[in-house]
């Protein structure tokens, strides 16, 4: 199975932010999106970096109530991990849960942003693939 897939269904919104924007306006904009994580990218094509709850949080352990006045650029994740609509969903699972990150990119072969896949959408899809299967087999067994 391929993320192309997962694509086709889900389609390929990806909100992004400015480096240049507060985390204040980052937290609003998940809360807006109902999302947990962000591109951040100038132009909506070249990835710099991504910012995630999970960023926010770390940050809120060290700089305290003082995190919403930092800038995204200064708490943004800049080794990002991106894949392309060509891989496998079960290899980007295994990639997602080795390293601990619940958001992905996907990137044509230019590098330019196309989507972004989370754990959820690729879980989704794995319970309605083993819900076809399921129901397959059911029918195989029963005809």
């Amino acid at each position: 199975m391929k993320i192309a897939q997962i694509l086709a269904t889900k389609g390929s919104f990806v909100a992004t932010i400015l480096p240049e924007a507060s985390v204040k306006h980052c937290v609003d904009e998940l809360r807006r999106h109902n999302i947990g994580a962000l591109v951040v990218s100038k132009d909506g094509h070249d990835i710099e970096g991504i910012v995630s709850e999970r960023d926010i949080v770390r940050r809120l352990a060290e700089y305290s109530g003082e995190v919403a006045n930092l800038k995204v650029r200064d708490i943004m994740t800049t080794d990002v991990t991106t894949c392309t609509a060509e891989d496998s969903v079960e290899g980007l699972m295994a990639l997602m849960t080795e390293h601990k990150f619940r958001h992905v990119p996907v990137v044509d072969e230019a590098g330019a942003l196309l989507a972004v896949v989370s754990i959820g959408d690729l879980v989704k899809h794995r319970i309605e693939e083993l819900h076809d299967e399921r129901a397959a087999l059911i029918s195989y067994i029963t005809t």
